[in-house]
């Protein structure tokens, strides 16, 4: 009988609890960003329910009984999509101190940067490259509620191939240490791909040229044929996952785009040429350039191995020229960072970059919000506040359509519904 009425009890106790979950969030601002149109609404009013927004705009009547989340003056912004991340790696990461963190270590790591990101208002990220599959146990982990962090989308271990930038190049040849991305030719790229896909890989990650953070290579020279390149991103496509390649170099970038890679990553030496397919193509670019600032200015603190420095010295600065160029010329651009090349949270440091190269702000928005959403394939989503998509949602002092800096200090975070922040 104890037991029975216990049940009781404990069912009437939920029943009560569900009672008390407001069926409708409303939650109210001065002024929210429309980033389709890069225009300003005024009191702003968007209803929620449960994860998803259900109404959007002007001065909209709040139902009875809804929960009010009075915001004040502040800017709502849809959360903020970051195309380009590895959560599980640090700054100090770079040349020989990685070869010390275990892949427990490094996936604890990555829970800690998740936090941090989505406290900088970044609601959805796109992991490209992680040792051990551990980005895809953490994507795991937050979506079960673990830990918390934005939505990822993970790639695993990046291919490349042996003894290329995607490779483990750090070790003395007696230690035979290989990446577990590494493949050569087109049957291992395959198999690669697919244990990739196996093991819960949302994105293929492919490194297409040298780079700058490795030993041994140049960032200028392709690394994969055409031939392996249409093999591993032809298959990525048949099995509903999208590519994404590192390219520094402009044959690489070319071949990518030939292949039909859908983003572009870095992008340094992009080329008259190279512009010009990526735009019949479609293609987004996903420039990384804040990180050439911090990089060097920090180098001495983060013991960045000299022939790594002297790379990022020539790369960096040459980036800058080429995507500008690339920018005025209207290629697709997605935001992206490449953070653990410097701090996690300081991801919104990239939009004045992107407006210093000819973007206005609103247009720089839009990189990281629409266009981000796009090329993730999660524009039903994500990347706008409207109706259907997911309450993700930000806050900031000021006008960000005037000043993007406003986006580095963002003062209020929801996910799903749930403020985070």
């Amino acid at each position: 009988m104890k037991a029975i009425v216990s049940s009781i009890l404990l069912c009437a106790g939920a029943a009560a609890a569900a009672a008390d979950v407001p069926a409708t969030i409303a939650v109210k601002a001065a002024h929210m960003v429309d980033v389709r149109n890069g225009t300003l609404i005024d009191n702003a009013v968007v209803l929620i329910s449960g994860e998803r927004i259900t109404a959007a705009g002007s001065k909209l009547a709040i139902p009875a009984g809804a929960q009010v989340i009075d915001l004040g003056d502040k800017t709502l912004l849809p959360g903020l999509i970051d195309a380009h991340t590895h959560l599980t790696n640090d700054p100090q990461d770079a040349g020989y101190g990685i070869v010390a963190k275990s892949i427990p270590r490094v996936t604890l790591t990555g829970a800690r940067n998740a936090r941090v990101t989505l406290q900088a208002g970044f609601t959805t990220v796109r992991d490209v490259g992680a040792d051990g599959y551990a980005d895809i146990g953490l994507r795991d982990a937050i979506n079960d509620g673990d830990v918390p962090g934005p939505r990822i989308l993970a790639s695993g271990p990046p291919l490349g191939i042996t003894g290329g930038h995607c490779d483990d190049t750090l070790h003395a040849p007696e230690y035979k240490a290989v990446s577990l991305g590494v493949a050569d030719g087109v049957a291992e790229a395959l198999k690669v791909t697919r244990r990739n896909i196996k093991y819960g890989a949302d994105v293929i990650k492919i490194c297409a040229t040298g780079g700058v953070l490795s030993f041994g290579d140049d960032p200028r020279a392709s690394q994969y044929t055409l031939d392996e390149l249409k093999a591993i991103i032809g298959d990525a496509h048949r099995l509903g996952r999208k590519a994404a390649a590192h390219a520094h170099g402009g044959d690489g970038i070319k071949l990518s785009v030939l292949a039909g890679i859908d983003s572009i990553e870095h992008g340094s030496y992009i080329d008259d040429e190279g512009i010009k397919l990526m735009k019949e193509h479609r293609t987004y670019l996903v420039p990384t350039l804040y990180l050439g600032d911090w990089l060097i200015e920090n180098a001495d603190a983060i013991k960045l191995p000299k022939p790594l420095l002297e790379k990022a010295k020539v790369v960096l600065p040459a980036a800058r020229a080429n995507i500008g160029k690339a920018i005025k010329a209207g290629v697709p651009i997605a935001f992206g960072t490449d953070a653990a090349v410097y701090p996690h949270g300081l991801n919104a440091r990239e939009f004045s970059v992107l407006v210093k190269l000819g973007m206005t702000p609103a247009q720089a928005i839009r990189t990281a919000t629409v266009n981000g959403a796009d090329l993730l394939g999660w524009s039903d989503k994500i990347g706008s506040i409207e109706a259907g998509k997911y309450a993700d949602l930000i806050a900031v002092d000021g006008q960000p359509l005037k000043d993007v800096k406003t986006l580095e200090q963002v003062q209020w975070v929801m996910k799903g519904g749930a403020v985070v922040k």
